[in-house]
């Protein structure tokens, strides 16, 4: 196992044609601390650098600035093959010629291992995956997932202090994936190797991580535990990216502590006492948002008309129109508010966030009520 340290790592390229002589920055002043046997998932959009971060502790890029050490020893000049480390790619990368035994034992053939450790080393990786069945098969006779187990394999049979997986469950259908989440969870649980995993799924971010890294646009925007990212997001951006349906976001501003949707301030006025006063967002999740039924009088804080009612089969998700606004609000699918209903929307106290208004470069922090102006 090994514990990995980035500090102020940068990666710079050429920008694209048309800007001559610039450079593009990829990713800019990450640090992090990576623990010994810890999973870590790093996330965010298309073209955030998570690939590129991942990539940068393989050995397979180089940093433009900033140092990479593994247990203590920077490795930034150490070539990839010195870093004791195995990749699990988007794509299998198997060889199609050989039997799924000689794909596995080809890495350990190539360092010259002996034949009787390859055999034990290949034979222990596929009765941890359960692929003892399928040794003597061909790629083109496997399954998705089956090859997948394959390539996972090809890497536990290394015995590598760090693991490094980029999208490898990308190419799989939605049953497969979460049948490999459950693999990949076993593995760790039995290896309790230092695992880097990329994603852009954040299901799998949230199923699998100890600790999840959000990347945006090359910069690290938050660090924390599943259950942190989700309950306290930094900023707008990650209180979108998480959670299905993603947190209902309201442009308004507070003014006297209380919370005014901009254009439906009668329909929608919430009390934020503590608050500064000034342009905001609001943000509650659906489970935090609770439906009553009929709307009592005097009209509450948020009132609006059942627009579209979603049947998920264990419950449902009432669209709410307030105004010009839709907010999404979970309920009980035996009991949901009838379409064209006028209802209420009560918000769980202590549940609901306040962020700054995105723009003029604010990025959407999330504020507390000791906050000011």
């Amino acid at each position: 196992m090994a514990a990995v340290s980035i500090r102020d790592l940068g990666v710079d390229k050429p920008s694209a044609a048309g800007h001559s002589g610039g450079v593009q920055s990829i990713l800019s002043q990450i640090s992090l601390d990576i623990e010994d046997g810890e999973l870590l998932v790093l996330i965010g959009p298309s073209g955030c650098g998570k690939s590129t971060l991942l990539r940068c502790i393989a050995g397979l890029e180089l940093p433009s600035r900033g140092e990479i050490s593994i247990d203590g020893r920077v490795v930034n000049s150490t070539p990839p093959r010195d870093r004791d480390i195995a990749m699990v790619f988007q794509s299998y990368a198997l060889y199609p010629h050989m039997t799924v035994f000689d794909n596995l034992a080809f890495g350990l053939r190539m360092r010259k291992t002996p034949p009787a450790e390859v055999q034990k080393r290949v034979q222990d990786a596929a009765q941890m995956l359960e692929i003892e069945h399928l040794l003597t098969r061909l790629p083109r006779q496997l399954s998705g997932g089956q090859r997948q187990r394959v390539a996972m394999g090809r890497a536990v049979v290394r015995r590598p202090r760090l693991f490094l997986f980029d999208e490898p469950l990308s190419n799989l259908d939605a049953a497969l994936r979460g049948q490999m989440r459950l693999e990949l969870l076993r593995l760790h649980r039995r290896l309790s190797t230092t695992t880097v995993y990329v994603t852009h799924d954040q299901v799998e971010a949230m199923t699998l991580a100890h600790r999840i890294v959000v990347l945006q646009r090359g910069s690290l925007i938050q660090v924390g535990k599943p259950s942190e990212l989700y309950d306290q997001p930094k900023n707008t951006f990650v209180a979108r990216f998480f959670g299905t349906p993603e947190m209902n976001l309201i442009d308004g501003r507070i003014q006297d502590g209380i919370f005014m949707a901009d254009g439906q301030e009668s329909e929608l006025r919430v009390p934020v006492a503590g608050y500064p006063t000034g342009p905001a967002v609001f943000g509650v999740r659906a489970e935090h948002l609770h439906i009553l039924q009929p709307a009592p009088e005097p009209p509450p804080a948020i009132h609006g008309v059942v627009d579209v009612v979603e049947n998920l089969g264990s419950d449902a998700l009432a669209h709410v129109r307030v105004g010009k606004i839709n907010l999404v609000a979970r309920c009980s699918v035996e009991d949901p508010p009838p379409v064209g209903g006028r209802v209420a929307l009560a918000p769980t106290p202590l549940r609901w966030h306040v962020f700054e208004r995105p723009g003029e470069g604010k990025d959407g922090a999330r504020l507390t009520p000791a906050q000011r102006s």
